[in-house]
């Protein structure tokens, strides 16, 4: 796993498709349904870190951004 893209497939696996036309506010909510997919031990350690991390960078290039604009 290197890209949003494949965090978006990880959660499309279980159904999960998250657009919403606002970018920060996508990545807030596949944060929130991928901790609920691993708390519930759908997806293993590695891929559940994995996708976390990407979806901060993405958080943290979006914030920069906005700062910039």
């Amino acid at each position: 796993m290197r890209t949003l893209y494949d965090v978006q497939q990880l959660l499309k696996k279980f159904g999960i498709i998250v657009y919403i036309g606002n970018r920060m506010a996508d990545l807030e909510l596949m944060e929130l349904e991928l901790r609920g997919l691993y708390q519930s031990k759908l997806v293993e350690t590695r891929d559940f870190e994995m996708a976390l991390l990407i979806i901060r960078q993405e958080k943290r290039k979006e914030k920069e951004k906005r700062n910039r604009g």
